[in-house]
C-alpha cells in the first residue's frame, strides 16, 4: 500500500496533541502539573513513558517484596511502591519498590513524589515491555542521581524469583553488583534484610 502524498500547500496546521513532548522535553514541573495521564507514567529524558498493565506474577512479585521489607525495616525506614522519585529535571521514574525515609514517608504534603535523597534503595521488577529501561536506562540514572542501592528481580523459568543486587561505587558514580540471589535475598545493606524469594502466595 502506498502513502499518499502530501498536499502543495496547507492553510492551517492542527494544533499538535497535548501528550506531545515539547523541544527538549517535558520537565519534571511540567510532568507533575499534567492531568488525566494514565497510571504509573513515567518521564525519562523528558519523554513521557506509558507502562502496560502489569501481570499477575509482576503484581504479586512486588506485593511480596513491599511486604517483607515493610516488616523488617528499623523504624527510620519505609517500604512503599510504585511511587515516582524526582531525579533531575526531566528524570522522574517509578520505581516498583522503594526504601524511603520515615521523614519522607510520613510527609504530609500533597506531593506524590520522593526526592532522589529520600530514597534509599529501588527495586525494578522485569516486564517484557520493561527490559531495556530496568536493565540499563534507569539504573544508570538511579546511580547518577546518588541512590545508594539498587535491586533489579527477574523472572526465571518456572516462575521463580532471581533477585540482583547492586551497591553504588561513589567514586564512578555508577552501581556495582554484589549479589544474585534465588531463593532467599539475605544483604545487610541499607539494613539487615531476609527476604524468602518464594513467598509468592502472600
Amino acid at each position: 500500500m502506498n502513502a499518499e502524498p502530501l498536499p502543495d500547500e496547507v492553510d492551517e496546521v492542527d494544533a499538535p496533541p497535548e501528550w506531545l513532548a515539547p523541544a527538549g522535553g517535558y520537565t519534571a514541573e511540567k510532568f507533575l502539573a499534567m492531568r488525566g495521564l494514565p497510571k504509573h507514567t513515567e518521564l525519562i529524558d523528558g519523554g513521557l513513558v506509558f507502562v502496560s498493565p502489569q501481570r499477575k506474577w509482576h503484581r504479586r512479585v512486588i506485593s511480596m517484596i513491599r511486604g517483607q521489607l515493610r516488616s523488617q525495616a528499623p523504624d527510620e525506614w519505609r517500604a512503599d511502591r510504585e511511587m515516582t522519585v524526582r531525579l533531575g529535571l526531566r528524570q522522574m521514574p517509578e520505581p516498583d519498590v522503594l526504601i524511603v525515609s520515615a521523614e519522607a514517608f510520613g510527609r504530609d504534603d500533597p506531593q506524590s513524589y520522593y526526592e532522589a535523597a529520600d530514597v534509599a534503595l529501588v527495586v525494578e521488577v522485569v516486564s517484557p515491555d520493561s527490559e531495556e529501561r530496568d536493565r540499563d536506562t534507569k539504573p544508570f540514572k538511579y546511580a547518577k542521581a546518588g541512590i545508594r542501592h539498587f535491586w533489579r528481580v527477574e523472572r526465571g523459568d518456572a516462575d521463580h524469583v532471581i533477585a540482583y543486587a547492586y551497591e553504588l561505587d561513589p567514586v564512578t558514580s555508577r552501581y556495582v553488583p554484589v549479589g544474585i540471589f534465588h531463593d532467599r535475598l539475605t544483604i545487610g545493606v541499607p539494613f539487615p534484610i531476609d527476604l524468602d524469594l518464594t513467598d509468592l502466595e502472600n
